[in-house]
């Protein structure tokens, strides 16, 4: 773990919402401010492999940086793209059922619930 990584790292897990790249690129160069946007990019993707952190890529958009190793889910505002945990609820075993369907050997899964956040409901509210 290189001192780059461990501050990577460290900034990640003090992040509340799921930053992407260029976010965490800003929160680290307060501390490295020498620090380069491809040596970010770069450990982020290893940090992803070696299973440090959850890389949620969500179709279209930035790949996003999760350091909650936990299980957990996550829901995604349609309108403003703010992404939140959703704490786990009882599911039936997501996997058992898809493998027979797929034929795929299922290594993992990630459920992102799409809808509309409350601030954004509100403000579709108020312009009515």
């Amino acid at each position: 773990m290189t001192r780059q990584r461990q501050v990577i790292l460290e900034e990640i897990r003090k992040m509340e919402h799921h930053p992407n790249a260029d976010q965490v690129y800003e929160a680290v160069r307060r501390r490295m401010p020498r620090i380069s946007l491809g040596t970010v990019y770069r450990n982020l993707e290893s940090l992803s492999r070696a299973g440090i952190i959850n890389k949620l890529e969500l179709g279209g958009t930035k790949k996003r940086f999760d350091g909650m190793l936990e299980v957990h889910h996550h829901v995604r505002c349609i309108e403003c793209g703010r992404l939140e945990n959703v704490s786990s609820v009882s599911t039936p075993d997501i996997e058992s059922a898809f493998r027979g369907a797929c034929g795929y050997q299922i290594t993992g899964y990630q459920l992102i619930l799409t809808g509309i956040c409350p601030d954004c409901r509100a403000k579709r509210f108020q312009q009515k």
